[in-house]
């Protein structure tokens, strides 16, 4: 019975339905999430450092390359986790043993909590950088839209990664469902013994739900 209806994923093997898949709300967060960190690498990569009379490029924000490398570290990094999981989730169905579908619903957990809190950091660190910033170094507002670009995204990513790491928590404690395991299941194709006087613990009619994907 081992990754059967385990973890919100429907029964091992079943085929991938493209369009129920793209409809789920952790899907929609997820590429959310990958358009977000997009804008907030490519803004600071492309403009977020300035020239201010000489040939040394300069942080827009403050000139301080902590705010600058933080902000290109965390899209970057963003980027390629949602990829990864993009993939996973797509893929998680095949995954026939019900330890690693845990491991991975815990992975994902972790890690997107702690894509949450990478993103608070970059908000409040770009913001107060951006605020203190001299407007003598920023001539011609020079930089400025980018700046503003991954202040803003940085905070939406907030509420996106939030979303995923509720997501991931509600698959997890979800755990393994045993309304899919059927008679054929248990004993691999029997029917099961009852006793006389005894009411099988498993529907007759059992079906499992035609839905592969978890709610959330």
């Amino acid at each position: 019975m081992d990754g059967v209806g385990s973890y919100g994923a429907g029964r091992t093997g079943s085929t991938v339905d493209p369009i129920t898949f793209a409809k789920q709300p952790q899907t929609i967060l997820r590429v959310l999430s990958w358009i977000f960190s997009l804008v907030v690498f490519a803004s600071i990569i492309n403009e977020g450092y300035v020239n201010t009379g000489s040939e040394r490029l300069n942080c827009v924000f403050n000139k301080n390359l902590y705010a600058c490398h933080y902000g290109e570290v965390v899209g970057l990094a963003s980027l390629l986790q949602c990829t990864l999981f993009f993939l996973v989730d797509y893929k998680f169905s095949s995954i026939s043993s019900v330890k690693e579908r845990k491991k991975i619903v815990a992975l994902d957990v972790g890690i997107s909590g702690f894509g949450t809190f990478l993103y608070l950091v970059s908000f409040f660190f770009l913001t107060h950088q951006w605020y203190r910033t001299n407007t003598d170094d920023v001539p011609l507002n020079q930089g400025a839209a980018a700046a503003r670009a991954a202040i803003v995204f940085s905070f939406v990513s907030i509420l996106t990664w939030a979303g995923l790491t509720v997501c991931a928590v509600q698959r997890y404690l979800l755990g393994t469902d045993v309304t899919l395991f059927t008679t054929e299941h248990m004993d691999g194709g029997g029917t099961e013994a009852v006793e006389p006087g005894r009411v099988s613990s498993f529907p007759e009619n059992s079906t499992a739900p035609t839905n592969q994907f978890p709610v959330c």
